[in-house]
């Protein structure tokens, strides 16, 4: 029987047919295997290439943002040349360069609880290469309801996690962590920041485990969480099991339909959205500075974010070091600053809540301040 492979394709994965536990039959079953990938970002990119490498024959991609300067640090599937344009269409064209004998679909769009069906129905596997809470559990809660293999990754500084996620052989994503943190308890690597080489360690990890699911590779997958550490180089490996009081498929479960997680973006694109009555434009700070004015500017940012850029007459109290005792008998107005105002302005939010009103947040955050008063300043 001829197989399914061209000569062309024969020869291209001629090291995967001379492992036993891969083969002529192995390769096929890659060949015939569908994957959506959910993110094209630092988790997406190494997870997509070695993927479409290995002759996985239908990856989807989903991504809804332009590749970016900041991108390229740590997002390999993306170039300069390609900065503007949408992330899938960047890394559709890659994969497609590296790999002609596979088929890949690009959805620019964000995944939400109407769309996910459409865009996920038609593959095996989805992987997880977003960056944010809202999509990490509706992915999980789909592949609950659809019976699918949901691959986790998440990326932070230093530090990776990776497990394999499956209700019908083990645990879901719920089961351990049952419900999202709240805002801002968790910064995003956009807040915290990433080393480069993390996401291909963590992606590369994520393929891995595919690739043996499609090929029956190895051990039970399901049921461990893997966590990695760049500076020790170490890995550990934690035994997860199944709460029989999982709020989605536990003995009893509360979660029977479809829905959306609170989503916590940034307001990260603030020149797009409207000024709140509690934020300054950067010229307002630059005007009260040049006035002397009586006000106090607080950067809420790491310290070693200073050594890139500040804003004149500020103080540096970390984020988390902020609390109500901060601006307690504070007299003049308090203006906080971020990188882009997100950090910010959960600070602002959490201290007007408190019943603190001469608060207010730089629009922007240092971005801003580079952008429309001190061109010399660095945006990051």
């Amino acid at each position: 029987m001829k197989s399914k492979l061209s000569q062309q394709e024969i020869l291209r994965y001629s090291r995967h047919l001379l492992i036993p536990q891969v083969g002529l039959s192995g390769q096929e079953k890659l060949k015939d295997a569908s994957v959506l990938i959910v993110g094209t970002g630092g988790l997406g990119s190494p997870i997509s290439l070695y993927l479409a490498a290995a002759g996985v024959g239908k990856i989807g991609l989903v991504d809804y943002d332009v590749v970016e300067d900041s991108n390229l640090q740590r997002q390999v599937i993306h170039s300069t040349k390609n900065l503007g344009i949408p992330k899938v269409d960047s890394a559709k064209q890659y994969l497609e360069e590296l790999n002609p004998f596979i088929e890949v679909e690009a959805y620019m769009e964000m995944l939400t609880a109407e769309n996910i069906d459409r865009i996920a129905n038609d593959y095996q596997i989805i992987i997880d290469g977003s960056d944010n809470f809202s999509t990490r559990y509706l992915l999980n809660d789909y592949c609950v309801f659809n019976q699918k293999p949901y691959i986790y990754g998440s990326i932070f500084r230093f530090e990776g996690q990776i497990s394999v996620f499956d209700a019908q052989h083990g645990p879901c994503y719920r089961c351990i962590f049952p419900t999202p943190p709240p805002p801002g308890i968790v910064p995003s690597c956009g807040e915290g920041g990433v080393f480069g080489v993390l996401p291909g360690t963590v992606g590369t990890i994520q393929a891995t485990e595919v690739i043996k699911l499609i090929l029956g590779l190895g051990e039970n997958p399901y049921g461990k969480l893997y966590l990695y550490d760049a500076v020790d180089m170490s890995i550990q490996s934690i035994q997860l099991k199944k709460n029989p009081n999982c709020k989605i498929c536990g003995n009893n479960p509360d979660i029977i339909s479809l829905e959306d997680t609170e989503f916590f973006c940034s307001r990260h694109d603030q020149e797009s959205l409207p000024l709140l009555e509690w934020e300054w434009t950067a010229q307002e700070l630059k005007n009260a500075i040049d006035t002397e004015k009586k006000i106090r500017i607080i950067d809420v940012r790491d310290p070693v974010e200073r050594e890139v850029v500040i804003i004149p007459s500020s103080e540096n109290l970390p984020y988390e070091q902020i609390n109500i005792e901060t601006v307690k008998n504070e007299k003049v107005p308090v203006v906080f600053y971020c990188r882009n105002g997100t950090r910010s302005g959960r600070v602002v939010t959490k201290l007007r809540n408190s019943g603190f009103e001469n608060i207010f947040n730089l629009a922007g955050g240092t971005n801003a301040w580079a952008r429309e008063v001190d061109p010399d300043s660095y945006k990051y």
